[in-house]
């Protein structure tokens, strides 16, 4: 079934509502939602203030480091980039044993630099509960507590946020998302450490990527379900919701295994969710098309504000990996191959991060990015230019279905599509394709007017004869 019911009277509604959330939410907020990773398991990383100068280039408001990088940290103080550091899998045991250790580790990585240098959230460990060494189990929490309590000391407790981070392999249980299930094997280890966040206010973080998602389903359509793009959906038979993509799908589910412990109001964190450029011959899914897709539109999905159908409303803090390719890791290419930056500071593909390509001519006219395949590269501190031409309409003989798909799609991107619901300007003709039509051109004029913002999996195309007719009006044009 389609995923909106053009009658429903809350469907118009909000979606009428949409264009006054953008203008007085979206640019009057800052875009704090978006992260990135920044691993330094490489040898050809530039210096830290060159690095800095970047990021402030970008419209990156936040950046995860692994451990806690007194150059790093120094070299972002007074950005106002929020930063996450990290103690070390290998640091819990003693962080758990000795208070005095804990405190001397906070005295150490975060005193010296607080708050010129905006630490949000230490976490203490990575993965911890799916590592290869199980004893860390069982000293995490105690780790986490000892940090706690040297912070609280320091009187900084509920100013930066103790946590750890989780793979997504502590769900025993992911699809549908109603049935998400944290591993019951954890015991009472995981309600114990949800009583923590819930105790002390700190998000539960965890790493859910849709590229692995579709290594494990290697389809065409997990494949568009994956990177955001047209599909016809997935229905929870849990509660007939219908999920447009994975990540939404992840998220949704961490959401209900929390929910089924008791702890729906804890913060749901996205530590890193990624998509490599390249990979080994033998390595399903990694390509520069695909993780311009993947980053790009999940950059514009959280750009949206739509949230995810079970959270609504609101955007996950995501933090994206990577920052820059890291070359000294081991196993196949793709571990080699997350970066949205080069060494020298230029793009690896450009997903529309700069900050100056952020700024709107109108504050009605968000930019909604997608993903962009630049000819040669460009520094992120020069604005993408943006060409503002044409409309983009259904190429001829494009089926009914995919057309929906389409509909289903560019409404689900938090666009108005009230025009074409009952009584509005654009509802006649009561056709698919008519629908299709206009709400694939609003959002290509609401993403940004670039070509690669009309494709729609090669369905669409532009035109410049204005498909405007009567009292319906079609945005865009060469203005």
């Amino acid at each position: 079934m389609p995923l909106f019911n053009h009658n429903s009277p809350l469907f118009i509604c909000a979606a009428a509502l949409c264009p006054l959330l953008f203008q007085f939410v979206h640019f009057a907020c800052s875009q704090s939602f978006i992260g990135v990773n920044y691993g330094q398991v490489a040898d050809n990383l530039p210096p830290p203030a060159a690095t800095a100068k970047l990021l402030r280039s970008t419209s990156i408001e936040k950046v995860r480091l692994y451990g806690a990088d007194p150059a790093i940290i120094r070299a972002l103080a007074d950005t106002g980039i929020g930063i996450v550091i990290g103690a070390a899998n290998g640091d819990i045991p003693a962080l758990a044993s000795d208070p005095n250790f804990a405190g001397q580790w906070v005295a150490t990585n975060v005193l010296p630099y607080y708050p010129a240098s905006k630490i949000l959230v230490i976490t203490v460990g990575n993965e911890v509960m799916t590592a290869t060494d199980q004893n860390l189990i069982s000293q995490l929490l105690p780790a986490m507590q000892n940090v706690q309590n040297a912070l609280n000391a320091a009187s900084l407790g509920g100013k930066i946020k103790v946590s750890t981070v989780h793979s997504m392999a502590v769900l025993t249980q992911s699809d549908p998302p109603s049935s998400g299930t944290f591993n019951p094997g954890f015991g009472g280890t995981m309600k114990a450490l949800l009583q923590f966040h819930q105790a002390n206010g700190s998000p539960f973080m965890i790493n859910p990527y849709p590229y692995f998602a579709y290594q494990s389903d290697p389809r065409a359509e997990t494949l568009a379900f994956c990177l955001f793009q047209p599909n016809a959906g997935r229905v929870d038979s849990g509660t007939g919701i219908k999920y447009m993509n994975m990540f939404d799908a992840q998220v949704d589910a961490v959401h209900s295994a929390l929910n089924a412990l008791g702890f729906k109001d804890v913060e749901i964190v996205v530590a890193e969710t990624g998509w490599p450029y390249k990979g080994d011959p033998t390595e399903v899914g990694p390509s520069l098309d695909n993780a311009k897709a993947f980053n790009g539109n999940l950059i514009s999905h959280l750009r949206s504000l739509v949230g995810t159908p079970l959270m609504p409303g609101k955007s996950v803090d995501t933090y994206i990996f990577a920052l820059f390719d890291e070359d000294l890791k081991p196993g196949p290419s793709s571990e080699r191959s997350f970066g949205l930056f080069k060494p020298d500071l230029s793009v690896t593909y450009d997903v529309d991060l700069s900050k100056n390509s952020q700024t709107p001519t109108t504050p009605a006219t968000p930019a909604t990015p997608a993903p962009v395949s630049p000819t040669t590269p460009i520094t992120p501190v020069t604005p993408v230019p943006k060409p503002a031409a044409g409309w983009c309409v259904p190429k001829p003989g494009v089926s009914d279905a995919q057309l929906q798909s389409n509909l289903d799609y560019a409404c689900a991107q938090g666009i108005d599509c009230s025009p074409i619901q009952t009584g509005g300007t654009c509802f006649d003709p009561n056709t698919v394709a008519a629908h299709a039509a206009y709400a694939m051109n609003l959002l290509y004029q609401t993403a940004g007017r670039n070509p690669w913002n009309c494709d729609f999996l090669q369905t669409a195309t532009l035109t410049y004869t204005n498909p405007s007719y009567g009292q319906c009006s079609y945005p865009g044009g060469n203005t």
